[in-house]
Order: structure tokens, then sequence, then C-alpha cells
């Protein structure tokens, strides 16, 4: 069995959490899917974009609210259409949305749902692989969130935190180096952290439920769908190449390809111990201030060369 799976199968309550904001946490439904059907209970959470105060949820901590059908109509609000769509199932699971902040109040909101809920296993889900950026990449993509939010997990948590990405090469429309990730993944190997890599495949019930849950979404949000769920909606529809589901993309190259459907998972710890400027984030309180410390680390580092794959 993959160890990633098998380190779930003995989990009863788990948090499946977007680890880099916005739609992420679309990127775990299918993995909620998954845990549901083996009698596991689960929880949501997202590291949010939406404007919280205005959300009309139920604020239940310092950065945290709980939001349902209920929640106010914003135009940007990925967490309300999970709601709306899990509801449309007649599937009841709390969903939380994260206020952005820095490492230490994200870290008590994950701290403050996983005692609530008696989580005994975390997933943070990255839509993309901007997760495994350790800080002398060529590009890192959208990495302050990804960041903030693995160093957060990792406080509340440590080993009971694994990391699942999925969408392997649309991050090149956000500049990552795909080779600095595949380097980055045999480091890990070489740690122990890596947990395995595995498909979603089409047809499945979860592959229906997750591109059920991108058309659901990008009926209630037209102007702004997610440039990665309709890429790795793509991908398991079977396009390839230069396709665009969006006009979000429009002239910029893509490359879906099937392995933008498959998930790589890892030790969070692990990667965490990797990253170069975490000892750093841990006491950030705004997400302004983990940003600085990135651009600054960046700025005073030899970065890698970028490299395309030799294949």
């Amino acid at each position: 069995m993959i160890p990633f799976l098998e380190r779930l199968e003995h989990s009863s309550k788990v948090l499946v959490a977007g680890c880099g904001g916005g739609f992420d946490v679309f990127a775990g439904v299918p993995l909620a899917q998954h845990l549901t059907a083996r009698g596991k209970e689960v929880v949501f959470a997202s590291f949010s974009f939406t404007n919280l105060w205005l959300c009309g949820g139920e604020r239940v901590g310092e950065t945290i609210w709980r939001v349902d059908q209920r929640a106010a109509e914003i135009p940007c609000f990925p967490e309300k259409w999970l709601a709306e769509w899990l509801g449309r199932r007649e599937q009841l699971v709390p969903i939380y949305a994260f206020a952005k902040s820095g490492v230490r109040p994200l870290a008590a909101a994950y701290r403050q749902i996983i005692d609530s809920h008696e989580i005994d296993a975390v997933i943070l889900v990255d839509g993309g692989t901007d997760s495994l950026v350790f800080g002398d990449e060529p590009g890192v993509g959208s990495v302050v969130e990804d960041a903030v939010s693995l160093v957060a997990a990792d406080q509340a948590a440590g080993e009971k935190v694994l990391l699942a990405a999925i969408g392997f090469g649309v991050d090149h429309y956000h500049g990552v180096s795909h080779h600095a990730f595949l380097e980055n993944t045999a480091q890990l190997i070489r740690d122990g952290g890596f947990l395995g890599m595995f498909s979603l495949p089409q047809g499945s019930r979860e592959a229906e439920a997750f591109l059920d849950l991108v058309d659901y979404a990008n009926q209630r949000q037209p102007q702004h769908p997610s440039i990665v769920c309709n890429s790795i909606a793509s991908a398991l529809r079977g396009e390839f190449g230069n396709y665009h589901a969006t006009n979000r993309t429009s002239g910029n190259e893509l490359f879906i390809n099937p392995l933008m459907s498959q998930y790589w998972t890892f030790r969070s710890s692990a990667v965490v111990r990797r990253v170069a400027y975490a000892g750093q984030l841990a006491e950030t309180e705004r997400a302004e201030d983990a940003r600085r410390i990135i651009d600054l680390h960046r700025e005073m580092t030899a970065l890698r060369p970028f490299r395309p794959i030799p294949l």
C-alpha cells in the first residue's frame, strides 16, 4: 500500500486543509470522498482569500469563521461554493475558513480546530506544486500562503500532518520550475519524507466528484474560475498540451498533461525542515511579514538556474 494511504487507514478524524489558500481546498475533495467512504470523519479548512469579515459566517476564533450554505454572496468565495455543493449531495461536513495571517495566528487556528474536533490526522492539500519550494528555486509561484500553512500546521500538529500536491505542470503558468520540484522530491526521498504518488483515475467516484465540484464552482464564479482546478479537470478529461478551459489563461502557453491528476505525497515535517526560512516564518503575525522574509531570503541567496526537464 502507498504509505500516505496506509497512514490514513489508522486515522478516524481527518482535517483536510487547503495549503495555499483560495481553491486549494477543492484539491482535497477527492481525498475526503475516499476517506468518508471508508468510514472516516472529515473536516475541511481553507486558508482563505475572501474578506471573511464580510462573509456572514459564524466567527468561532480570532481568525476562524465557520462557513455554510447561508454565508453571504461574495464574488470570490470558494468555501461557500464547497458548502453548497456538499449540501446538494446531502453531505454535511464542517468547513472552516482561516483569515490571511502569519504563522502564529494560523497555528493557533489549526490547534483550535484540531482540539475541538479531536482530529488525529491533517492533510494539507496543494493545488499545484509550489508547496515544495525550499527557497533557492528559480521561480516560486504563490509561495507565501503555502509556506505559512506548512509551518503553521507543523507547529500545531507535527508528525500528524501530511502534504498532498496535485497538478504537476500547472504552476508553469506561475513561473515554477518543475525540474526543481523533482529535485526537491528526490531530496525528500533521501530524507525519508516521500510517501508515494498515485493517480486520480478517470471515472472513479473521487474524480467524478472533483469534476462536478469544479463545474459547479465555475457556474457560481464565472468571472474568475480557478486556473488550477480547471487545469486538473482538463487533465482528468484527457485534454493535452496548450488547452485552455478558461480565458483567464489566454495568451499563455499551458501544458495540460496526465501527470496533473497525480497526487504527490509527503511528510509535512520533512518538507518544513528543508524550507530555508521556516524558522523565521514561525514568529510572524501577518502575511506581509512572511512575504518580506521570503523576498529578503531570495535576494540574499544564490538561486538555482532554471533547467528544463531533459526528456
